[in-house]
């Protein structure tokens, strides 16, 4: 790639000097607002990648929703001048809005695409003024506040956007179908709400709006978030470069490694919710590990950067509630904070346009709507790395993600013989031993054609890249090691499995993780540590 100037900071850790891999069939990028022609190499176990519009915003104003944790244990005078900073309109726009209630906690999280507004015209021109919602993100607390789950809608998601009634102007917009991205024109915020609310079956008691200075701000605060990347970075369009390892992004460079189009993958849509996935789960495991919710000065800095950014409903601009809620997020387990994407295939009549893949979608609504933690379904036993999803009909009643049994943990039979399956080690765990001793484990388990591979700059995350020839056996080999599915890579010039092994597994003889998605989820789970290619 071509060097391109950066902004902000980015405080590198490590240092490789390999240029970054391009596959061969990678389609060319543009920066035009128009939607590109479908791509489906794989970047991940069961992923199909796609080229869609390009958004500066995406997932990165998402960060809103734990930047609201600074609030809790702040002093009345003090959170009482934060509230203020909030502007608010009506939760929901429909005819079907319900009052909140007691139990589950539901916040849509959602990212203006206006250029409007402090330090925003520099994403976009005049042209883009006019705000859409690139990015939806809904927040489900568990009633006994033991366990989040983060849902992110694609923006150019087909559905049924219900009848909404402008709060101000008083006119009234017909339900009709469009991209989920458009509710937010038929009256303001509480519309998308509406929908989301319609599509998912839950009552959403809250919605958090911001754009840019969001993410910019709030990673300045706390002091950068750590980021993995395989390989080197330099992304002029984006304005994003990066060693291969570890480093730490704020302000600019932070905004550009949420909104890098180059940098990843294809360059696809899922490649990017990966790796903003990927930020959050980062910025979760910084605020607790930090000690941040017991800094005061801290926790005060980091509430006035986002009720400053934030457009909230009438009902957050309460001082009690604004606590209350941000007490639900404190000493949750990290594997019980989950970041998944709504499953959806591309439209058979518009390929550009996506639309939900209705069997799995429901089962992880039904989750939702019966206040389940889906790291605590069981990964489906016909789900593989060399499986694809079909869109099916759904009946009326949405079946919840399946309850763990004891069938789930009995020894997994390889699907192809070890032998035959040849494997390279590379140990990027920063333990010089570490790559001996998980060579000789696998050749114990009949892996007998394992050798050592590279060593250098460590990362974060253990990963296995495979061929898609050999989809089952890596399979076979992350339920030996313990991988989850978003830590499991395509890569066509293999010609068999490379176990990368990261900082997260420097002992045992298994990946230790307190929770994990169902296979036919993608998606992490905050404890998780993974590194984008």
């Amino acid at each position: 790639m071509e060097s391109g100037s950066t902004h902000g900071r980015a405080t590198h850790t490590s240092r490789e000097s390999a240029p970054r891999h391009t596959p061969t069939h990678q389609q060319s990028l543009h920066e035009d607002h128009e939607f590109e022609h479908i791509n489906l190499k794989q970047t991940g176990r069961h992923h199909r990648s796609r080229d869609h519009r390009p958004s500066a915003r995406r997932i990165a104003v998402t960060l809103v929703v734990f930047g609201l944790i600074a609030v809790l244990g702040i002093g009345g005078v003090a959170a009482l001048r934060l509230s203020s900073n909030l502007n608010s309109s009506p939760l929901n726009l429909s005819d079907g809005s319900s009052t909140v209630g007691e139990g589950p906690l539901d916040i849509l999280v959602m990212g203006s695409d206006t250029r409007e507004g402090s330090g925003n015209s520099e994403y976009g021109d005049e042209d883009d003024a006019a705000g859409r919602t690139d990015v939806m993100m809904l927040v489900h607390v568990t009633e006994n506040r033991d366990a989040v789950t983060v849902v992110s809608f694609p923006r150019d998601l087909l559905v049924d956007i219900p009848k909404c009634t402008d709060p101000e102007s008083g006119e009234v917009f017909p339900a009709h179908r469009d991209m989920i991205n458009s509710a937010i024109e038929n009256g303001g915020p509480g519309c998308t709400v509406a929908t989301v609310n319609q599509v998912a079956g839950v009552d959403i008691d809250h919605f958090m709006l911001a754009d840019f200075n969001a993410v910019k701000e709030l990673s300045s605060t706390v002091g950068g978030v750590q980021v993995c990347v395989n390989d080197p970075v330099d992304d002029p369009k984006s304005g994003l470069k990066l060693p291969a390892g570890i480093s730490s992004v704020e302000g600019d460079q932070a905004l550009a490694f949420l909104r890098s189009r180059a940098a990843f993958g294809d360059g696809g849509d899922e490649s990017r919710i990966r790796s903003q996935q990927s930020f959050l789960a980062s910025l979760t495991r910084k605020i607790q590990d930090d000690g941040t919710l017991t800094n005061l000065p801290q926790l005060y800095k980091i509430a006035e950067v986002m009720t400053q950014n934030l457009h909230v409903d009438e009902g957050l601009t309460s001082l009690p509630t604004l606590v209350g809620i941000a007490g639900t997020f404190a000493g949750i387990d990290l594997g019980r904070i989950a970041f998944v994407t709504v499953p959806s295939v591309p439209n058979p009549e518009d390929p550009n346009r996506l639309i939900l893949d209705e069997e799995p979608a429901e089962r992880l609504f039904g989750t939702l709507q019966q206040d389940r933690a889906v790291t605590d379904a069981t990964p489906s036993p016909s789900t593989s790395a060399a499986a694809t999803t079909e869109a099916a009909s759904a009946g009326p009643t949405a079946e919840p993600l399946p309850a763990g049994t004891e069938e789930a943990d009995e020894e997994l039979v390889p699907q192809i013989q070890p032998s035959l399956v040849p494997v390279t080690v590379d140990n990027r765990s920063g333990d010089p031993d570490r790559g001996g001793d998980i060579v000789d484990l696998l050749q114990d388990a009949g892996y007998t054609e394992t050798e050592s591979g590279r060593t250098g700059t460590a990362l974060a995350g253990t990963q296995i890249f495979y061929n898609p020839s050999w989809a089952s056996a890596a399979d076979d080999l992350a339920a030996l090691l313990g991988v989850p599915d978003s830590q499991l890579v395509v890569d066509n010039e293999l010609s068999g499995l490379r176990v990368s092994i990261g900082q997260d597994f420097t002992s045992g003889e298994k990946l230790d993780l307190s929770g994990a998605l169902p296979d036919e989820l993608k998606g992490q789970t905050a404890e998780q540590f993974t590194c984008q290619e």
